[in-house]
């Protein structure tokens, strides 16, 4: 019997050579996995399936994992309001973690000691996949044919048609990631440090020029209710936010960061969902959490995040930050109320039980209802007492100084 190959697939120019390749050149029972993480509607899938068998696999599957993908790993970027480099709320590096594991499960599943998948060796994408399997399958047997033959596009769809295999790959303009937590858009714009994308280049192109008022309801940091309509997980919630908001061409923007192999990248992406959420979040935790919940929130969030990207999700150290990123969110209940307008958004406000700007204790700049002026007069003589020492220790000594 050939020996089987878990095939991670796509569907796309890349996964589809890697399917012929390992079929034909390496002798293998190729099988592919399809891994849904919010990216994929009923006709995509259908046919990607219908690509799988055209192209003469053994066995092709797909693993529905949106719910999962949410639960392992979004919920935390909500927590810990994460924001690479202050712009990108990790659209693809966060689905790649979760679509790695899934493989990796499917693998173990059925035995299969070989898995495959289509990465170039000039991004992200190979490490994430990588670590994850030698994690989780040390004995695993990782094969990448585009890395390994480091070959063009051109080249593979030469070998596609040499083996009868007849597809449209005309390669579009601008390279398209979507999953749950947003989408990316890489294009010749984003090669060169200069240039924006195109108004064609996006694929939520705008159709709303009116404003919508807009009511968000959190549960301990998870979106559970928008505009009084209650979701029974929150991942559908964030599809249904994203139907709202993409007409509205929202949470564009162009990320610049390091990648992990050393280099500096530059992508597109919309993700209106995932911007409002995270802005609309930390609105409300700014209300309920006191002043260094904050500051270590920011502190983790950004560890977490950067750790997430780099493909080390399964380090310890990451369920011990999740520990606390799910701890600190057990008053972030509330309503936070936002404007949509063409491009951009308002936060109006929030509402909630647990809102620490109550009046009761006194309102900034107007009025005071838990102090005295002498108290604020003493405090902040307490409160400047080792600056005041600081600086005339140190004026003494210079004076000193030029005496001597």
């Amino acid at each position: 019997m050939k020996e089987k190959v878990l095939l991670a697939f796509s569907g796309g120019l890349d996964t589809s050579f890697c399917a012929i390749y390992l079929a034909a050149e390496k002798g293998y029972d190729v099988h592919t996995l399809t891994v849904n993480t919010g990216g994929f509607d009923e006709k995509e899938l259908a046919t990607i399936a219908e690509r799988a068998g055209y192209l003469g696999i053994k066995h092709h599957a797909v693993a529905d994992c949106t719910r999962d993908y949410y639960d392992k790993v979004i919920r935390f970027l909500i927590y810990g309001n994460v924001l690479k480099n202050q712009a990108y709320p990790l659209s693809v590096s966060a689905e790649r973690m979760s679509q790695a594991l899934a493989v990796a499960e499917y693998a173990a599943a059925h035995g299969i000691s070989t898995v495959a998948h289509g990465s170039t060796a000039a991004g992200n994408d190979q490490v994430r996949f990588d670590l994850v399997l030698q994690t989780l399958l040390p004995e695993v047997k990782i094969l990448t044919p585009i890395r390994e033959l480091q070959l063009s596009r051109q080249q593979e769809i030469d070998y596609l048609r040499s083996h009868g295999v007849e597809m449209d790959f005309t390669k579009a303009a601008y390279s398209i990631n979507k999953g749950l937590w947003g989408t990316s858009v890489g294009g010749v714009e984003t090669l060169q440090s200069l240039g924006s994308l195109p108004e064609s280049a996006w694929p939520t192109q705008l159709s709303r020029y009116d404003s919508e008022t807009i009511v968000l309801k959190f549960e301990k940091g998870e979106l559970k209710n928008i505009n009084n309509i209650d979701f029974e997980h929150s991942a559908l919630a964030i599809q249904h936010l994203q139907a709202i908001a993409g007409p509205f061409a929202i949470g564009r923007d162009i990320h610049v960061g390091d990648t992990i192999i050393g280099i500096k990248g530059r992508v597109g992406f919309e993700a209106a969902a995932a911007i409002l959420i995270l802005k609309a979040h930390l609105a409300l935790e700014k209300h309920t959490l006191t002043k260094w919940q904050l500051y270590w929130k920011e502190q983790v969030g950004q560890f977490y995040g950067n750790w997430l990207h780099e493909g080390l999700y399964l380090d310890p150290v990451m369920r011990d930050l999740e520990a606390f990123l799910e701890s600190s969110q057990a008053t972030v209940t509330g309503e936070v109320h936002l404007k949509l307008h063409p491009y951009r958004f308002e936060v109006l406000g929030i509402q909630s039980d647990f809102d620490l700007m109550s009046d009761r204790y006194g309102s900034y700049g107007e009025m005071n209802r838990s102090w005295t002026g002498a108290d604020v007069q003493g405090f902040t003589k307490i409160f400047g007492n080792q600056l005041r020492i600081a600086r005339q220790v140190q004026r003494d000594a210079l004076l000193k100084g030029e005496e001597s």
